[in-house]
């Protein structure tokens, strides 16, 4: 971290302002070079940006923000340009002629990060929050942004840490087994912290379904109306209708916001036998699209008599819903066998009207369900695939370690590698490797 980066901090193109972020070691020299006066710390001025040449780049509001109270603990600066291509490009050559260079994506929050401003949560929640698409999304980033996830597991680590002071008092009695008080303090403990984390993997879904957003097969078989639907719903047409049965080949994604949460519904091949090896592949897709949703919509043509409502049967279960269709032009056995098999599974089973009224319906219940499954009274405590890797790790070695209790000192290196499980979520013992995942993901400028 020797050298002195900078990005633009804003989106490219034609804009009233772009902003261009400055940190490193030089930083301080550089504003001086290009404005050609001394700035004064966290005092915005309007200065004359000239190259070497005296070329005058721009006028700029500029900002000096030394370090270590800075957003990556180094001398940073703002330079608020016009937002011109023009001007954008003639600073940047500028920047590059002092000694700067373009920032990697993620490189000034991994320098926060790597300075001790940020813990690796928090830092994955400035990406979370860059991203936000929903006022839920927001609010979870700005949770984790604000320690919360860092304070959950420090929680644990403190318990642990107090399991581990145990231990080691029962390695002085190296010839005895370990007294019964300590043995049964050190269980107690493990077993408390061992059903929290089970608790947290049990839920670790609610805090990805809120970032990544939450996800609603549409199911059943061709022209049982699921384009329709994903059309009614959505209020645009997406999808196309026809009466060709298969003519939806490939998964038709549309994102929609649910009471503040990002929902993603998925439009899809019928499920059907076919030797079209075209639609036998968006057969297998929509297959495996559903298998991994949140929820199904069970959409059941309950005027025909073809018996492909089976086909979609083994993918649905309690939880989903069924909703049977063209009622309106009659009761056919597959209406009526697909609604029974759906209740015998605990299914909510409505007939579906999509005139209006019938959509808000469905939508109404749609609100619900989601809430349902992504409102907490707790912060998710595993809000990306990561963190629920690490909580299963340590759970393993905090169940090994509760069967050994009478050999204090292999009891207590589980209780160490459970320790170090938690602390590489905040990022304390982060390999090189983990954090360059990490940070790729981020846009440049952060």
């Amino acid at each position: 971290m020797n050298d002195t980066i900078f990005a633009l901090a804003t989106a490219p193109g034609r804009a009233a302002v772009a902003v261009i972020r400055i940190s490193g070691p030089t930083t301080f020299q550089i504003v001086r070079r290009l404005t050609g006066a001394s700035p004064r710390p966290r005092l915005a001025s309007v200065r004359r940006l000239r190259d070497d040449t005296g070329v005058t780049l721009d006028q700029a509001l500029t900002l000096w923000f030394p370090g270590p109270a800075s957003y990556t603990g180094e001398d940073c600066a703002e330079l608020q340009l016009h937002g011109s291509t023009a001007i954008v490009d003639a600073v940047t050559a500028a920047l590059l002629a002092a000694g700067a260079r373009l920032a990697l994506p993620g490189e000034f929050t991994r320098r926060a990060f790597e300075n001790g401003k940020l813990d690796l949560g928090q830092a994955e929640a400035v990406a979370d929050l860059v991203d936000a698409e929903t006022q839920a999304q927001a609010r979870q980033a700005l949770g984790q942004l604000g320690g919360a996830l860092g304070r959950r597991y420090d929680q644990w680590r403190d318990l642990l840490l107090n399991v581990l002071a145990l231990l080691e008092a029962g390695v002085d009695f190296p010839d005895e087994e370990i007294p019964p008080e300590i043995a049964f303090e050190a269980r107690d403990l493990l077993t408390r912290l061992i059903g929290e984390i089970d608790a947290a993997l049990d839920d670790q879904r609610r805090g990805q379904r809120v970032r990544k957003g939450y996800q609603i097969a549409i199911v059943g078989a061709p022209n049982a109306g699921k384009s329709s639907l994903l059309n009614g719903l959505i209020g645009r047409s997406v999808a196309i209708v026809t009466d060709t049965p298969g003519a939806t080949r490939d998964i038709i994604e549309a994102p929609i916001v649910l009471a503040g949460y990002k929902v993603v519904l998925a439009d899809m091949a019928g499920l059907r036998a076919t030797e079209d090896p075209i639609e036998a592949e968006g057969v297998r897709r929509a297959r495996a699209w559903a298998e991994s949703a949140d929820l199904r919509l069970w959409v059941v043509d309950g005027a025909a008599d073809d018996g492909w409502w089976r086909e979609a049967s083994a993918l649905v279960g309690r939880g989903d819903i069924c909703l049977i269709n063209k009622f309106d032009l009659g009761r056919g056995a597959d209406g009526i066998e697909a609604g029974r098999f759906a209740a015998s599974l605990g299914m909510v089973v409505w007939d579906l009207s999509l005139r209006a009224d019938g959509v808000d319906r469905v939508l109404e219940r749609l609100t619900q369900k989601v809430v349902s499954d992504l409102q907490g009274s707790d912060f998710p405590t595993a809000t990306r695939e990561r963190h629920a890797g690490h909580l299963r790790a340590a759970r393993d070695h905090l169940a090994r370690a509760g069967v050994m209790l009478n050999e204090p000192e292999l009891a207590a290196e589980d209780v160490r590698l459970a320790v170090r499980e938690l602390a590489s979520v905040a990022g304390m013992l982060g390999a090189e490797d983990v954090l360059g995942r990490v940070f790729s993901s981020f846009c440049i400028g952060k």
